[in-house]
């Protein structure tokens, strides 16, 4: 079997270690490419050997068997819908993104006309599988809250007045929709709009945003009742090295859907 084709859609700490997984990968491994703006600064860190696209032809002719989207909302927006019209699988990880009505509608649509797939990744979050069974439910009650210590919210706690490093109680950001959550925290809050995809929708999708100096790691928490009945699940996560914003495991879940999507056993 010949190596399975993959482009990355950006090239920072996410990418890096979706990379190296892949590249050490045997039997039948990876042939990887990346594709990146014209002149951008994360160009240095790509591996050599690894060829460095700068537009959806390069991309064509490529020929990639799947593309992993690992660059934020921006490159949702700029980089994915040309992918999607070439007839690729796009694994998105900036879901968040997808708060924007009109963009998830361009991209499904474009996605249909090219015969391309949006794939959804979980990252953070767990319980997806759940969620997406009752989310018919005519009685459900979805809301997840998100517990990060002061070190992912130091900007924002600054702009309300307090010093991160002096913080005593939990602080609360943010209580509100997805849809809101997304918008707001765009690099915060990927795993509230994957939540609110796999069940109800934004509006239908409760958030809370806690910033704890007791938190020892990235925790959500996730509660669902219904008349099929009830969930609650909390996930402590270990926050990246390199992005206190973001959980360590979320690289490893992206890996964890590229082996679904090559795998002839898929897990639903």
């Amino acid at each position: 079997m010949s190596a399975r084709r993959v482009v990355l859609i950006g090239y920072g700490a996410i990418a890096a270690d979706i990379a190296a997984a892949l590249l050490a990968a045997r039997d039948p491994g990876y042939a990887l490419a990346v594709l990146l703006r014209p002149g951008s600064a994360s160009a240095k860190r790509v591996p050599e050997g690894v060829p460095i696209l700068n537009d959806s032809d390069a991309v064509a002719a490529f020929a990639p068997d799947l593309v992993i989207e690992a660059a934020g909302h921006g490159a949702v927006r700029e980089s994915v819908p040309g992918c999607l019209a070439l007839g690729l699988p796009v694994l998105i990880s900036s879901i968040g993104a997808l708060h924007d009505e009109a963009l998830y509608a361009d991209l499904v649509a474009t996605a249909r006309r090219g015969g391309g797939r949006l794939l959804l990744a979980s990252g953070a979050l767990g319980g997806l599988d759940y969620v997406r069974a009752v989310r018919h439910a005519s009685q459900l009650d979805l809301r997840y809250e998100s517990r990060k210590p002061p070190a992912a919210w130091s900007s924002e706690l600054r702009a309300l007045g307090h010093d991160p490093a002096a913080l005593s109680r939990p602080v609360t950001l943010f209580s509100g929709t997805a849809r809101e959550a997304a918008a707001r925290y765009p690099q915060n809050l990927n795993v509230a709009a994957a939540l609110a995809l796999a069940g109800p929708g934004f509006e239908a999708t409760g958030v809370d945003v806690v910033c704890d100096p007791a938190a020892t790691g990235n925790t959500h928490v996730v509660r669902a009742s219904s008349e099929f009945g009830t969930m609650s699940l909390e996930i402590a996560n270990r926050p990246s090295p390199s992005n206190p914003k973001s959980s360590w495991i979320v690289a490893q879940a992206i890996l964890a859907a590229v082996d679904q999507h090559f795998s002839p056993v898929v897990m639903m």
